[in-house]
């Protein structure tokens, strides 16, 4: 059966840096694109990074260059390394997978899977 399972997320203060993982069993995550989505209470769950199969990325415009994401295939996880973290990245995270083509792979609706999610809060 296929399962993600987030970790890593916690509080942290504005400019301080978190790092979450998406372990992945069930399945060979290689083969998958994966993605990192957040929900902000009372907001629309948005997509964050994204890494399809074949390794090529998506990311949205409010986390370039404080974001990345990985892969480690030998593990079967994603990890999302999160920098100069700001109030307003504050959000349950969730990672998800699917078989998709490469290309775009940030549009939530396209995934099946999720994981239960992560809490990051950015506060001091």
């Amino acid at each position: 059966q296929l399962q993600l399972l987030e970790s890593g997320g916690g509080l942290v203060q504005p400019g301080g840096s978190l790092r979450l993982s998406c372990a992945a069993s069930g399945f060979t995550s290689d083969y998958y694109a994966i993605g990192w989505f957040r929900q902000a209470p009372g907001k629309e769950r948005e997509g964050v990074y994204c890494i399809t199969s074949v390794g090529s990325t998506n990311y949205a415009d409010s986390v370039k260059g404080r974001f990345t994401i990985s892969r480690d295939n030998a593990k079967n996880t994603v990890y999302l390394q999160m920098n100069s973290l700001a109030p307003e990245d504050t959000a349950v995270y969730y990672c998800a997978a699917d078989l998709l083509p490469p290309g775009s792979c940030l549009i939530a609706s396209w995934y099946d899977y999720w994981g239960q999610g992560t809490q990051v809060t950015v506060s001091s």
